[in-house]
């Protein structure tokens, strides 16, 4: 089994499982296992990974809940998501129409363990209380040529035993420059995001673009994402770290495929 199944979580703690590019599994006090993007392939060519082995088995890991931030491959990939229905069959699948259309039509997950949402929503999940933003609004940004997304692109703040954990799922360049994206999720009052960032692709926030969203919706740590998986979309997370001002956010630098024991506002 992973180390995440015998990891214990005490109250006023949770645990924060990444395992590369935007793939991560949280675990509450409860035992409640929930995952964000599952994305582990098994073909693995050399060319395009930056390592020969997935950093899951997707059947080693129970998983009561999936959240699908977006239906791009590496976001929602019927490979994983099988392979966890598999094993985990009262899972639960939470996403974005898109997403759910194509586990549906791609695995054997049926409608009745399948959740569709829309920015603005909130679904309890056992002790996680998720609520929906947008990461990329729907008209794109004509201001800076950004043309409207193919399909819809979510966030999430993920509610825990009272901490708040923002995970961006690929937000649009200008994110920080758009009050109408950021104010919702810093209405929620994360402590803590997750943020798809990258030096010089245009599609994601810039490395100066991810610290202003980090301020701009009041996080108090920053983790960058989408990261340490494909070998033309890889960067360094140091060069990201040190774009963070003194005072905060501060920078919070998590290696592949390991967790973090996050403290709650409970501790």
């Amino acid at each position: 089994m992973h180390s995440l199944v015998h990891l214990p979580v005490s109250p006023g703690h949770v645990a924060i499982h990444w395992f590369e590019q935007s793939s991560y599994a949280l675990k509450d006090a409860t035992g409640a296992v929930l995952q964000i993007d599952p994305y582990f392939p098994r073909q693995r060519s050399a060319d395009r990974f930056i390592h020969p082995e997935p950093p899951l088995d997707e059947t080693t890991l129970p998983t009561d809940f999936v959240l699908l931030t977006h239906n791009h491959g590496d976001h929602t990939w019927p490979e994983s998501i099988e392979r966890i229905r598999q094993s985990s069959p009262t899972c639960r699948f939470v996403g974005p129409q898109e997403s759910i259309d194509k586990i549906l039509a791609d695995t054997d997950v049926d409608s009745a363990h399948t959740h569709v949402v829309e920015a603005g929503d909130t679904v309890q999940l056992a002790g996680y209380s998720v609520h929906v933003v947008y990461a990329k609004p729907p008209a794109g940004d004509s201001n800076a040529g950004i043309k409207p997304p193919d399909v819809t692109h979510l966030g999430y703040v993920v509610v825990v035993d009272g901490v708040r954990l923002y995970f961006s799922g690929d937000p649009i360049n200008t994110f920080a420059q758009h009050p109408e994206l950021t104010q919702p999720v810093a209405d929620l009052h994360p402590r803590i995001g997750f943020l798809t960032t990258h030096p010089s692709e245009g599609e994601f926030p810039f490395f100066a673009g991810s610290v202003a969203v980090a301020q701009a919706v009041g996080l108090t740590h920053a983790v960058p994402a989408h990261r340490a998986c494909f070998v033309k979309r890889d960067y360094d997370p140091n060069d990201w770290a040190a774009q963070f001002p003194t005072g905060g956010p501060s920078p919070l630098i998590i290696p592949r495929n390991s967790y973090t024991l996050y403290p709650t506002t409970n501790s």
